[in-house]
């Protein structure tokens, strides 16, 4: 409505302010994951073989993964870090340990949606509807992690075919992984260099510094894109949803990775489908496929860190990327394709739904403590013992 009103040149300059501000937005959310990788280096090799150490342990990483993601509300935030350290060019995190825990951040990515059904709660009927649309996307991506976190532990297929794509692409026409925005990026990092050094005169706090400021940079980036984007396509995003409802399962997949990309937030997307499935314009199984093409459309941003680091270890922060972009895929057709497999997810959320309107303080309280309270234990107990 107020778009309307304005006039043809106000309604230019407002676009082309959003879209700057979308563009700068994107190059800080960049500097973020280069500083977080430049920081790491500066820590030295006792503090990050901690760090891997305690990630050694594949059930590990992918608590850590989770934990991280459903902290910090964004699995882009969680999968840019870890593509910032896979890249680390001294010492970098292992690309074997790197995968479980971007499986972690496609679970932890579920949880927005899962709380925004919980404001449903009051109304019976309503929770009775939304519940269901909002954890299906967990039922898939735990199935998903089920089946592949085993078939990788045992044969390394995900990090083995990411490795030979990136591979192909260095060697096709000529091509080299080297990003054109990493000159940029070199200059543009070093008024942040200069400020870190003169601030602090150890290697250790500049580095503290630099990887707090760089996660600074990577979470308030893209909580402004986000909101940015979503200023800019909001009346599309809601329209393609509604284009969707009923449609071809393939369409419906397009529909969620295109709003995912276009608004750099999976959450975003899956937390629209919950309350129009609490009105019972969405059903469950509608939903569910776009969910699909929400977690596919989240890999983008993992794909953009990629292009922000630089050094001999570039192309491993490409594989993660694409580890994190196979992983989705595979999951995808494993499970959709076959119809009574794809029953499975959609059978269990309607089952927890039952559960869960029997007892709805108590599906709180184990809401709470599924994606905080046991990660953190796990976590704990993992480094005592």
């Amino acid at each position: 409505m107020v778009a309307l009103l304005m006039s043809p040149a106000r309604l230019n300059q407002t676009w082309v302010l959003r879209i700057s501000s979308a563009v700068l937005l994107l190059f800080v959310f960049l500097l973020g994951v280069k500083g977080l990788g430049d920081g790491f280096k500066l820590l030295g090799n006792d503090l990050i073989q901690d760090f891997f150490t305690a990630t050694d342990d594949p059930f590990v990483g992918l608590i850590i993964g989770l934990l991280a993601t459903t902290l910090v509300q964004s699995s882009s935030v969680t999968t840019a870090m870890i593509v910032g350290l896979v890249a680390v060019s001294d010492n970098p995190l292992p690309l074997a340990n790197a995968v479980p825990m971007i499986m972690g951040a496609n679970i932890g990515t579920t949880v927005t949606a899962t709380l925004v059904s919980l404001a449903h709660m009051g109304r019976k009927e309503e929770f009775q509807r939304a519940f269901p649309v909002a954890i299906c996307h967990d039922v898939f991506n735990y199935m998903s992690v089920l089946v592949l976190l085993p078939i990788e532990l045992a044969t390394g297929f995900l990090r083995k075919s990411a490795t030979l794509i990136a591979t192909l692409l260095e060697g096709v026409g000529g091509f080299r992984y080297e990003s054109p925005l990493r000159s940029l990026l070199d200059t543009g990092f070093v008024p942040i260099r200069g400020l870190v050094e003169a601030l602090f005169s150890t290697q250790n706090g500049q580095a503290t510094f630099l990887m707090f400021l760089a996660v600074c940079f990577i979470f308030f980036s893209l909580f402004f894109l986000v909101r940015t984007m979503r200023s800019l396509v909001h009346d599309r995003v809601e329209a393609a949803v509604h284009r969707a409802l009923g449609s071809s399962a393939i369409f419906s997949m397009a529909v969620g990775m295109m709003v995912t990309v276009m608004v750099q937030s999976s959450s975003i997307t899956t937390s629209l489908l919950v309350p129009l499935g609490g009105a019972g314009i969405l059903k469950l199984r509608d939903a569910f496929p776009i969910t699909i093409g929400a977690n596919l459309g989240t890999t983008i941003t993992a794909l953009l860190a990629a292009l922000a680091v630089s050094g001999p270890n570039a192309v491993a922060g490409l594989e993660i990327a694409l580890v994190h972009l196979l992983f989705n895929i595979l999951g995808t057709v494993i499970i959709y394709p076959v119809e009574t497999i794809r029953r499975v997810p959609l059978a269990m959320a309607e089952g927890l739904t039952r559960v869960a309107v029997r007892s709805r303080k108590t599906t709180v309280v184990a809401v709470a403590a599924f994606f905080y309270g046991v990660p953190a234990l796990i976590l704990f107990v993992a480094r005592v013992l």
